[in-house]
């Protein structure tokens, strides 16, 4: 494991999500989450930055946290056909009434949103991993 550093460990780059995992022989690799494909990119060169908080746009985030900020992410930015991206229209549908009736969320609808935005993450996880993506971990969803 890498010092002083509780891995997996999670976090809101730049808003955009990343996961620091450790790696068989006890070293660390950074997974960024890809604007283009919604897949996991490594990019291991910023590990200092968000590791010493050298950057002013990093935050760490919770498992459940992360999970909700990459759906968050994924939605805004991907566009598609599928279960994932129906379930991602009814989020949006939600909260458009919400914002239509000038209200915040009520906690149904917030209840709604995560535990859809909860089972998105282990689908598309699922399918990165299907797909070869060495970056997939579903078990994140399905451990908070």
């Amino acid at each position: 494991m890498v010092e002083g550093l509780s891995l997996p460990s999670y976090y809101l780059y730049y808003q955009s999500p990343v996961k620091i995992v450790e790696t068989p022989d006890g070293g660390a690799r950074v997974w960024r989450v890809s604007i283009d494909t919604g897949g996991w990119h490594e990019k291991n060169e910023i590990f200092a930055e968000i590791t010493l908080g050298v950057g002013g746009d990093v935050f760490r985030r919770t498992p459940e946290e992360f999970v909700q900020e990459v759906e968050r992410f994924r939605a805004h930015y991907l566009e598609g056909d599928g279960p994932i991206f129906a379930l991602y229209e009814t989020v949006q549908a939600v909260r458009d009434v919400a914002r239509a009736e000038d209200r915040h969320l009520t906690e149904k609808e917030r209840a709604l949103i995560h535990g859809i935005r909860k089972r998105t993450f282990v689908m598309f996880e699922e399918q990165l991993r299907a797909a070869g993506d060495p970056g997939a971990d579903p078990d994140i969803a399905r451990a908070v």
